[in-house]
């Protein structure tokens, strides 16, 4: 039919002109939108799996050759995928119309500024703060994918775990007008029932207040409608037992053996770390020969790294006990770029770098368990490393700048803070002898 027979009504005339299309392309479908010099389109993003080996849905959008992606919260294996077009699995078929409702409201939107002559990607993101993030569950999935993206893996695989948790107690449709105090005081009590901590609880709370505050900025909820803060629902903080221990301990776990091979591996790491400044095994891991300059380690803490505006290295002395670990359990140095300790290539992803890491810390942590019970300390991890390295030096006298600036602190307060509760076992252990009579 001639267009001029639409007279002004253009957007009736996209509508007719511009048909939504099912294509089949390598036996994968895809919904397909494209006006204007604008093409929408759902894909499988095949680039980085989950750690099930799933894959994330996305809805690409192109434009002048350049493309995003916008999650739909859906995740399929390829095979799935493949299958999805003429599924009669009800999971499945279930998971298209998801899909299919998520492509059609980010079309709308394209085709509204289409029609307005106005299309941008800030313009279709300003839209989008106020239709695809409607609901609590689709601002998690968002969040979670450019988690993933951008390779922090930790905080994916946290804001996946806290929206798991969300999920079991309200449902997959939360709304942003739904979380209330109320609303947190139940979810609260429910994961208590749960036996969950109220470290995991301030976890997943914090997560949730996170997604909140995005919502209060897109102008999704109103001021009046944020359920956190003071008079309203605070966040519980858990009191995890931190272990610094003392030279003596320190002294029995280092000579202790068994004979084995791995718990004397296990026990030089821990060693290492405790040495090197307390270091967590996620840095330690990832420590280069190249890390190494005129007898010292330096290195940049991960966990600060993304955050912090200066970027300041945490250096430490290579000790003579510290060289004899790199020499026993190390790698032989390729380069500068291979790693001191042989367990990770350089090759992996983030999330296989993530997953093994955790799971060498897991094996580190049943063997320390292990010489635990075998000295009588209970509750020796890795993360103890660090606690014993921090209070060693306070209670040898060291200057608390010092400290703060071995442990990679941005200020003293943090680091105050951190001893804080050391301190406090070391009062009380005191206080005891004040009536050691000796009976």
């Amino acid at each position: 039919m001639p267009l001029h027979l639409f007279g002004n009504n253009r957007y009736l005339c996209v509508q007719i002109v511009c048909k939504l299309l099912i294509i089949q392309e390598k036996n994968t479908i895809m919904f397909s939108y494209s006006n204007n010099g604008v093409t929408v389109a759902s894909i499988i993003d095949d680039r980085r799996a989950t750690v099930e080996n799933l894959y994330p849905i996305k809805i690409r959008i192109t434009y002048k050759r350049v493309r995003k992606y916008y999650a739909t919260g859906k995740t399929l294996s390829i095979k799935e995928w493949h299958k999805l077009p003429d599924t009669k699995s009800k999971s499945l078929i279930s998971t298209r119309l998801d899909i299919q409702n998520s492509f059609e409201k980010i079309k709308d939107v394209v085709q509204e500024l289409a029609y307005e002559d106005g299309f941008s990607f800030d313009a279709l993101n300003a839209r989008l703060n106020k239709t695809v993030s409607e609901t609590v569950n689709t601002a998690f999935h968002a969040k979670i994918t450019t988690l993933l993206d951008n390779g922090q893996v930790g905080s994916h695989l946290y804001y996946r775990d806290a929206l798991k948790s969300i999920e079991q107690f309200a449902g997959n449709s939360m709304l942003f007008e739904n979380v209330t105090v109320d609303w947190l005081q139940k979810y609260e009590k429910h994961l208590l029932k749960m036996d969950r901590s109220y470290t995991t609880i301030g976890m997943y709370c914090r997560a949730v207040r996170c997604i909140l505050n995005e919502g209060r900025k897109a102008g999704i909820i109103k001021d009046s409608q944020y359920p956190f803060g003071n008079g309203k629902y605070e966040i519980p903080t858990g009191q995890s037992r931190k272990l610094a221990l003392s030279l003596k301990q320190i002294k029995a776990i280092v000579t202790y053996t068994d004979g084995s091979e791995a718990t004397e591996k296990y026990r030089d790491l821990w060693f290492f770390s405790y040495l090197c400044n307390g270091i967590n095994f996620a840095d330690l891991l990832s420590l280069k020969y190249s890390n190494i300059r005129n007898g010292e380690i330096c290195f940049l803490r991960a966990k600060t790294a993304r955050t912090s505006k200066v970027k300041k290295e945490v250096c430490a002395i290579v000790t003579p006990e510290m060289q004899a670990i790199i020499d026993k359990w190390g790698t032989k140095p390729q380069n500068q770029n291979s790693y001191i300790f042989p367990y990770l290539k350089g090759n992996e992803t983030p999330m296989e770098k993530k997953l093994s890491i955790q799971y060498l810390t897991k094996h580190c942590n049943k063997r320390l368990k292990k010489i635990g019970k075998a000295i009588d300390i209970e509750g020796i991890s890795t993360y103890t490393a660090r606690h014993s390295y921090a209070t060693v030096l306070k209670r040898s006298g060291a200057n608390i700048a010092y400290i703060s600036e071995s442990l990679g602190h941005n200020d003293l307060k943090t680091t105050e803070n951190y001893l804080a509760s050391f301190e406090k076992e070391e009062r009380v252990k005191n206080a005891r002898l004040l009536t050691n009579f000796g009976d």
